[in-house]
């Protein structure tokens, strides 16, 4: 958005079909028939959709759930007939915030996108199921239902609380991105100013009080710096929501193979996402100008606008595809392993082509970018591990360190005052 070994675990209801009623493949070679014979098997699993935040600045009017319908096909990229075609399993919808507002109003608006998320999973009860856990992901699955996880999208949300982290978990949040366009009073981000070196001493106690609750930590958008601290700190295996790899996209918000590498020991997966700038480096040196820009936006109109007016000055931006998609996959499996990548494909209403990879416009393409890697080879259970089995297997590994944390601590009362000597922000 403009705003990343065990399998023994996995039930035999997350290995059920997706629909009955799924709709044809996407073209109809071998590779697409074979992609879709895994999918059916193991559906995927997908950690980052920004519908809410469509929703609340695209809906008519902006934040309605009752009259944004998701039943029949969408104006933009989401619904659920593409969901069910797209072969997808379990979706964590991001409950995203802008980091340019007041810690105040970031906080009202963080309550108010968890509502909007609430809402529309309880609007389709046949097809979308509430889900916080592994076991509930199971559970919805074997009801034929696609999981549906809330996932906060920056640190910025919590105004320096560890008690609104906690209400945030007691709401359904199961993981939060530590920044986001900006650097906030704890971690730095990859698109502003490095001002902590990383995490502070708060910063490193969010890391352990996710931890203790069972909350993935979530180091996509964050700089290289916090990236290793983050590692250095958590217990528990982190994710990358929706990035993709620096080795082949120069992209500040990409993960470097110096990190990719600290994968295979920290345990986690980075789920690589479908973003032209993140995947393409001649649609990133495109780009470059433009993010700048875009991180004053507070609004999904203002982003369109100061898009629009760049494309004005510099033209339509070079397609991507899923080759390049194809690609980075690839390569954090090489570099990281085949056990620590998945797909958060950052879906958020893109409204030109040149903000969509050609070939996974929307939610019902999943299905190619399997058959792309049938095509290289890929083996049935390396797709499997990239379709959900990695991002599950880590999900379950949190849940068990929060478990034995909960035995050892109790919730933590520090302060960003009393570890950082920072006052508490005010409107």
């Amino acid at each position: 958005m403009w705003h990343c070994p065990s399998h023994r675990f996995v039930s035999a209801a997350l290995l059920l079909p997706v629909s009955a009623t799924a709709l044809p493949a996407q073209g109809d070679d071998a590779a697409m028939r074979h992609a879709r014979a895994v999918l059916a098997t193991t559906p995927v699993i997908d950690t980052h959709n920004d519908l809410p935040w469509v929703i609340r600045e695209k809906g008519t009017p902006p934040g309605d759930v009752e009259t944004y319908d998701i039943a029949k096909r969408a104006r933009f990229d989401t619904d659920i007939p593409r969901l069910r075609e797209g072969m997808v399993g379990t979706q964590f919808w991001s409950v995203y915030v802008p980091s340019t507002v007041s810690p105040l109003d970031a906080m009202r608006e963080q309550l108010e996108q968890i509502d909007i998320a609430r809402r529309l999973i309880a609007k389709y009860p046949r097809d979308l199921g509430y889900a916080t856990s592994v076991a509930d992901i199971r559970r919805e699955r074997a009801r034929g239902r696609i999981a549906s996880l809330l996932g906060i999208e920056g640190g910025h949300t919590i105004a320096n609380s560890l008690g609104a982290l906690r209400a945030y978990y007691d709401l359904g949040v199961r993981y939060m991105t530590l920044t986001h366009f900006n650097t906030n009073d704890w971690a730095d981000a990859a698109t502003d100013s490095a001002r902590h070196g990383g995490l502070t001493p708060f910063g490193r106690e969010v890391v352990r009080e996710m931890n203790r609750l069972g909350m993935m930590v979530d180091i996509s958008h964050v700089s290289p710096a916090t990236m290793s601290a983050a590692l250095s700190t958590s217990e528990a295996p982190v994710i990358f929501s929706h990035s993709s790899a620096r080795a082949l996209t120069d992209h500040v918000r990409n993960v470097p193979d110096s990190i990719l590498r600290r994968m295979r020991v920290n345990g986690g997966v980075v789920m690589v996402a479908f973003v032209p700038s993140f995947d393409s480096d001649r649609a990133r040196l495109w780009a470059a100008d433009l993010l700048p820009r875009l991180a004053k936006a507070t609004s999904d109109s203002q982003w369109q606008r100061l898009t629009r007016e760049y494309v004005v000055e510099r033209g339509p931006s070079p397609r991507a595809t899923v080759k390049d998609v194809a690609d980075h996959v690839e390569h954090i499996r090489d570099v990281a392993g085949i056990d620590h990548v998945g797909i958060g494909a950052d879906f958020y209403g893109a409204e030109s082509e040149s903000d969509q990879i050609l070939g996974l416009e929307d939610v019902s393409k999943y299905p190619a970018l399997f058959a792309e890697l049938v095509r290289r080879g890929w083996s049935d259970a390396d797709l499997r591990k990239l379709a959900g089995e990695n991002l599950l297997r880590v999900f379950a590994q949190v849940e068990a360190v929060a478990h034995r944390l909960q035995r050892q601590r109790p919730p933590s009362t520090a302060t960003i005052e009393a570890l950082d000597g920072k006052p508490t922000p005010t409107q």
